[in-house]
């Protein structure tokens, strides 16, 4: 915990944290608005997911204290203990993320993985292209993927193009449940923000957040 030159705030937030966050803000809303049109905005956007993903996977096991897994996730006991807290308006104040707010982003890391995962598959299986080319195609589908396939067109030979439908459809499913987690995030935010009397948004920008009671200093 770092104090700012302001004693009443520490800093929280590393600038990696705080960078990835919104980037893969603006990340998503590109390629979720955009809907492949044009491609190259759409892939480079789902590029960009996937690459802060994989370093905030990392940065949860190496970054400062705040940024790592250790500090936030937690069982759903104490979740569910978080969140009933908010509703009676006594729910403990976290300097990093809460119980709720750790499980959600736990959650959105893997909606988003999958999101990008999905759509580099469905590039690689529809066009050839993208990172995942060559390594996935249409024998190497999943038994369900295949099975759907089999069923809608009689035969793999009838175009791989077609094949790509079974992992569009899991694309786009991706995304709209990426797209509700982010709702309830921001529900989310806004309720703790109320309870807490601070804006965590603002924490987000600037990194630092209103020092704990018990740390600040007493007078002379």
């Amino acid at each position: 915990m770092v104090e700012t030159a302001d004693t009443g705030t520490v800093r929280v937030w590393d600038p990696l944290v705080r960078i990835g966050h919104w980037v893969l803000v603006a990340a998503f809303a590109a390629a979720y608005l955009t809907e492949g049109e044009p491609q190259w905005l759409h892939g480079y956007a789902g590029y960009a997911i996937a690459a802060v993903v994989v370093l905030r996977l990392v940065w949860g096991v190496v970054g400062p204290r705040h940024a790592r897994f250790s500090d936030f996730v937690t069982g759903p006991r104490r979740v569910i203990g978080y969140l009933r807290g908010l509703a009676t308006g006594r729910a403990e104040r976290h300097l990093g993320h809460s119980p709720a707010g750790g499980a959600m982003t736990v959650a959105l890391l893997v909606a988003l993985a999958a999101t990008a995962l999905s759509g580099m598959a469905t590039l690689a299986v529809e066009d050839g292209a993208g990172p995942l080319a060559g390594l996935v195609t249409v024998q190497s589908l999943p038994d369900w993927a295949a099975e759907a396939e089999h069923a809608e067109h009689g035969a793999f030979g009838e175009g791989e193009a077609e094949a790509g439908e079974a992992l569009e459809e899991v694309h786009e499913i991706a995304a709209n449940a990426t797209l509700a987690l982010i709702a309830l995030h921001v529900a989310g935010v806004i309720v703790a923000s109320l309870a807490h009397r601070e804006t965590l948004v603002r924490a987000m920008i600037t990194g630092a957040k209103r020092r704990p009671r018990e740390t600040a200093p007493t007078p002379d």
